[in-house]
């Protein structure tokens, strides 16, 4: 039973509530919330509305015998749990519904949540750095950062709680760092890292290293096209052995691989745009295997389309207390579970059917709870 299975890895997020003022069981709010998400609720009041239309739905689940709690108690329920229980009991989740394969990529990335600040300081917005399996579009896990420059120290925070083993980690330029590469190392992961001028010896180091192929012409025939949504893009990888590096770059621990992608795109009435972007990895790649890999590393921006567009993240005014970092927790797992759920609708089309009949919820609930996720 659904049920059974989440009060399995969620049963150790305790209750934040006094014992003595409780009237509405913690599991039932955190339940019934999660239900809700998963159907498109986006604020308390949606939470509440959702509850209140499948109430009888709840009551045969055993739960909601006292009624619907109001909007504030289940504001202030949610808001109140702790961040860090909740995000161990994800990553527990994730961990026992799905099992990393040799060579798979995952996707780091921020992401700001862009409603989330403080009315009285426009600068408190919370920003989170999520993991991303890209093959199965998944969210592996995903930690709060107080501001988008704090990313570097997160990142290596949230890697330590992944299974890496055999798993090819891409990140952004500014998540460039040596701690960053050593840590992936030491979990047994191989990294995929864009070099910009933030590492400014290493960087330079690079580019001259690709200087020559840069400069041949003739090596632009084998530039692959495609066409879509109104433009043109061209693209070219090179790799090289990290040994023509010139200079000493040990502490890049594991060092194999680098290489460059030329890009070219023609968007209608704008000029011809061209850019070098640069690679370093400490796995022995070819460049079909970086091109397709750095292509992967995109689809992360599809799950943040889906959370901004389909579940209106960016425009939720949620912020006080732990409610961002909690329900941006809560969307992720609403988001797996609807994915795990075969039907062939959007996201949104699935939303909408659960909102309107539990019977789909039920589906998806089955298919995100007991389910282990197939290659």
């Amino acid at each position: 039973m659904f049920i059974d299975s989440f009060k399995q890895h969620f049963e150790t997020v305790a209750d934040p509530r006094q014992s003595a003022k409780v009237t509405y069981p913690f599991f039932d709010i955190l339940f019934g919330t999660l239900c809700a998400v998963i159907a498109g609720a986006r604020g308390w009041f949606d939470i509440r509305e959702y509850l209140l239309g499948h109430h009888k739905w709840f009551l045969e689940l055993g739960m909601f015998k006292a009624g619907i709690p109001a909007d504030d108690t289940i504001a202030r329920t949610i808001s109140a749990i702790k961040p860090e229980q909740f995000q161990t009991c994800f990553l527990d989740w994730m961990a026992s519904v799905h099992t990393l394969t040799q060579g798979e990529l995952i996707a780091i990335d921020g992401k700001t949540l862009r409603g989330s600040y403080n009315r009285e300081d426009r600068n408190s917005t919370i920003h989170m750095v999520s993991a991303y399996a890209t093959a199965n579009k998944l969210v592996l896990g995903q930690l709060k950062t107080d501001k988008k420059s704090n990313e570097i120290t997160a990142i290596p925070e949230l890697l330590k709680l992944l299974d890496l083993r055999g798993a090819l980690v891409s990140i952004d330029a500014m998540a460039c760092q040596t701690k960053i590469a050593k840590t992936i190392i030491e979990q047994k992961g191989d990294y995929l890292l864009a070099v910009k001028g933030n590492q400014g010896n290493l960087s330079k180091s690079v580019q001259h290293a690709f200087s020559a192929l840069r400069n041949d012409a003739s090596s632009l025939a084998a530039l692959q096209t495609e066409k879509k949504h109104g433009r043109i893009e061209s693209r070219l990888c090179h790799v090289l052995d990290a040994s023509t590096l010139e200079g000493n770059f040990s502490r890049w621990t594991g060092l194999k691989t680098l290489a460059m992608i030329t890009s070219f795109r023609k968007e209608k009435s704008k000029p011809v745009s061209l850019e070098y972007r640069y690679y370093i990895s400490s796995k022995i790649m070819s460049a079909e295997q970086v091109a397709s890999a750095v292509r992967e590393h995109w689809s992360i921006e599809s799950m943040h389309w889906v959370l901004d567009v389909s579940m209106q993240e960016d425009a939720c005014p949620i912020y006080k207390d732990h409610a961002a970092e909690n329900l941006a927790c809560l969307r992720h797992l609403a988001l797996n579970m609807l994915r795990a759920e075969p039907t062939k609708l959007s996201i949104a089309g699935k939303q909408k059917r659960c909102w309107m009949k539990t019977e789909h919820l039920e589906k998806v609930l089955i298919a995100g709870l007991s389910i282990s996720i197939k290659k």
